[in-house]
């Protein structure tokens, strides 16, 4: 059992910003994500993709954001349970809940802010006939370990940034890499674009387009896929792989999280703006683009401010009749839980004669 103060579902920005709330009120914080890493939307589907209103920064890449959140949060010293979903959640006697995941690990907290984006993300599949059979026998939706595909022969589908970024990485690990796309533009970033180009012109990367994946062959394990290129359509090739990786982007939905008693209005969870984003069950917030009220921006800033007061009530609730008294950070410093401290330089003080 994994047990923290407040439980945060949804390792993206939100839920990132949370954690180092929740740390300057000495309150410990554990994230459940069904990605394989954090970020959420920022780090799988358009890590290369700039953002222009941050505050202090006129752009930034969704990916750096991400990287940057995670090193000021760090010093809080969060736990995180990745590539798991949120299953199922059960209230204790004292007040508490239990949240399970789909793998069966369990976790407690007195505070369960719901911080999942547009909900949990699931793989968009192609309209192959047979592709579910293979399933983890070869077909993977997601790359949770790039060791995994080391000298094997991999064959990744798809035109945006997941699928350029993967083949540009997977290129200097796998024994092949192949990049099969059904038109010859891709919707990435340019520089991931003409890294493919090159890695193409090298003999790295092998690059088919426009061209689609309509078939896999092999009986219990993968062993290959069958494509069909556009100027011959009544032509299908044949392809050699250890492994096929469609990455056609990730379709958001709430998930289980729908059946958790919550009050839902249009596939977002309704929350108390007024006060502090709790939902209809106390003990429970929802922050970020998940949620909904009056006057609802899906802004990655708003889900900074809903954070941060949604740790100000969790810390009552975990505090019963404990006051807080608000210390900007330029005045008390930051205290890590890992020992570390971080405070503004003192003033000197010299007495004039």
């Amino acid at each position: 059992m994994i047990k923290t103060d407040i439980l945060i579902i949804g390792a993206g920005p939100t839920g990132l910003f949370a954690v180092f709330e929740a740390g300057l009120l000495k309150l410990k914080c554990h994230l459940i994500d069904a990605l394989p890493q954090q970020g959420g939307q920022c780090s799988e589907l358009y890590p290369k993709k700039p953002i222009y209103d941050i505050p202090a920064y006129p752009e930034i890449l969704a990916g750096d954001l991400t990287h940057k959140l995670m090193e000021q949060c760090k010093q809080f010293e969060p736990g995180f349970t990745l590539g798991e979903r949120a299953e199922t959640i059960e209230k204790q006697e004292d007040g508490s809940f239990i949240v399970t995941t789909n793998k069966g690990t369990k976790h407690q907290a007195p505070v369960v802010a719901i911080a999942g984006g547009l909900g949990s993300f699931e793989p968009r599949k192609p309209l192959i006939h047979n592709i579910a059979a293979f399933e983890d026998k070869g077909v993977e939706y997601m790359i949770k370990e790039p060791e995994f595909y080391r000298n094997k022969k991999v064959i990744i589908a798809g035109g945006g940034d997941s699928a350029l970024d993967w083949s540009i990485f997977l290129s200097d690990i796998a024994s092949s890499v192949t990049l099969i796309h059904r038109r010859n533009e891709f919707r990435g970033h340019l520089d991931s674009v003409e890294k493919v180009q090159e890695l193409k012109n090298e003999g790295k990367i092998n690059l088919i387009t426009p061209a689609e994946v309509v078939g896999i062959l092999g009986d219990k394990k993968l062993k290959g896929i069958v494509v069909k290129k556009a100027e011959h359509i009544e032509k299908e090739i044949e392809l050699e792989c250890d492994h096929f990786i469609p990455l056609f982007g990730l379709s958001p939905k709430l998930g289980p999280i729908a059946n958790w008693g919550l009050e839902i209005e249009k596939n977002a969870i309704k929350v108390n703006n007024a006060l502090d984003y709790q939902t209809n069950i106390p003990g429970i917030y929802a922050i970020g683009d998940v949620n909904t009220y009056p006057g609802k921006l899906k802004l990655i800033l708003c889900g900074f401010h809903e954070a941060t007061l949604m740790c100000q009530s969790a810390y009552q609730i975990i505090n019963p009749g404990k006051r807080y008294v608000l210390k900007y950070t330029t005045v008390a410093g930051v205290d890590g839980f890992d020992g570390t401290r971080k405070e503004s330089p003192k003033a000197v003080v010299k007495k004039i004669e």
